[in-house]
């Protein structure tokens, strides 16, 4: 198939084949007010400043830019328009539209995000592709404790056991379903986590703590620690959130550089990390990429909030990052638009950079169309053992 760029035109890599995104989340599935729409364009899990508007920001332009067409307007329509549209079409109808001119084939969703939205089968189905679950081990692990927690007439002692018993099985569990695992390690703790596994003792006692706490957040770093290597132990992919997100986040405890001693300790486990948006430390992400055959980069998020400078993002990437190491992914969470926007980012600034260098004589143009046809979904394919048809 041909893919095409969001207003229609011939994609500038026509033989790109149908993206693999690696890392992305359900969408919305009701109807949202402008205030609501405008607070899926940042990170920031704050309101946007007095007088001004989340539409003035790179996203925000980008979404202006790819989405009008496909919903019958011009490009750069103004705001007002554009919600006016999707209104009129319907949450539903907007997400197929949107969805169906991605080029996205495979959805990896990862699906421990609350909230009314679409799981990995739905959100494919709406854009015509194929979809497969992404578990995150926290969300997980909380849902074990709540179950444990549930059940009241167990002292704290005999919880916890039964909690680190049942939690290994819904790890294992999961593996036999899911395709790979996610941690957002970075949020909870940051990455600077002691790397050996933890030992029995150790759970226990942390387990003991945390259920007696009552809390249902998991930010206990042996805990932490302890989802990690049993999802390593399983064989799945396991990504691992590094890089900006929202304020939730402190920025200098997710750089990727802070896991090395854990890549180091997973080096011959057979699993593969895949570190995740990984900006501004995309130099650390590709170094580590770079080093150690087992870890992997994601260039999505990145590209969809940097707007024209992706391009300069993405080649940030290419200088050390073997290209059999970098994965595409959008990161979309919440609104269509953001498939649609981390698509058209990711495929704009790969032909800008490639198409650069071939012009240059640095690449000849079939190692450019095979570059672009591994991080586009081969190296998605080849990582996660997903078929030709899947």
């Amino acid at each position: 198939m041909t893919a095409r760029t969001a207003d229609g035109a011939p994609d500038p890599l026509p033989d790109l084949p149908p993206l693999i995104d690696q890392h992305c989340h359900g969408v919305l599935r009701g109807d949202l007010s402008a205030a609501e729409f405008e607070s899926y364009l940042t990170e920031s899990d704050r309101p946007a400043a007095a007088g001004t508007t989340f539409f003035d920001t790179q996203t925000g332009f980008a979404v202006r830019r790819w989405c009008p067409p496909l919903l019958g307007l011009a490009p750069h329509c103004t705001p007002g328009a554009y919600l006016a549209r999707r209104r009129e079409l319907g949450a539903a109808e907007t997400r197929r539209l949107l969805l169906g001119g991605t080029g996205i084939g495979t959805y990896l969703v990862d699906t421990g995000l609350p909230g009314d939205l679409t799981g990995a089968h739905e959100t494919a189905e709406a854009g015509g592709g194929t979809g497969h679950e992404i578990v995150r081990l926290e969300t997980l692990a909380e849902r074990v404790a709540a179950g444990v927690r549930a059940a009241g007439e167990r002292s704290v002692d005999a919880a916890a056991e039964v909690f680190v018993a049942r939690l290994a099985d819904a790890v294992r569990d999961a593996a036999r379903t899911a395709v790979g695992f996610k941690s957002v390690a970075a949020y909870r703790h940051g990455l600077a986590l002691a790397p050996e596994p933890p030992r029995a003792d150790e759970v226990t006692t942390a387990a003991r703590a945390w259920l007696a706490a009552g809390t249902h957040r998991l930010t206990a770093p042996v805990l932490l620690r302890h989802l990690l290597w049993l999802a390593t132990a399983t064989g799945r992919p396991l990504q691992l959130h590094t890089g900006f997100g929202d304020p939730d986040l402190r920025l200098h405890h997710a750089d990727p550089a802070l896991l090395t001693d854990f890549v180091h300790a997973t080096a011959g486990t057979g699993t593969d990390l895949i570190l995740l948006h990984c900006y501004p430390y995309h130099r650390q992400a590709a170094y580590l990429a770079h080093a150690f055959p087992h870890v992997h980069a994601d260039v999505g998020l990145a590209l969809g909030h940097t707007g024209p400078r992706a391009a300069a993002v993405l080649a940030g990437f290419l200088e050390l990052a073997p290209f059999g190491k970098l994965l595409f992914s959008t990161d979309a969470y919440g609104l269509p638009e953001l498939y649609t926007v981390g698509s058209a980012a990711f495929r704009t600034a790969l032909a800008e950079v490639l198409t650069g260098w071939v012009r240059a004589g640095a690449w000849s143009a079939a190692d450019a169309e095979r570059v672009a046809a591994l991080v586009a979904a081969g190296n998605a394919r080849r990582v996660y053992g997903l078929s030709e048809s899947r």
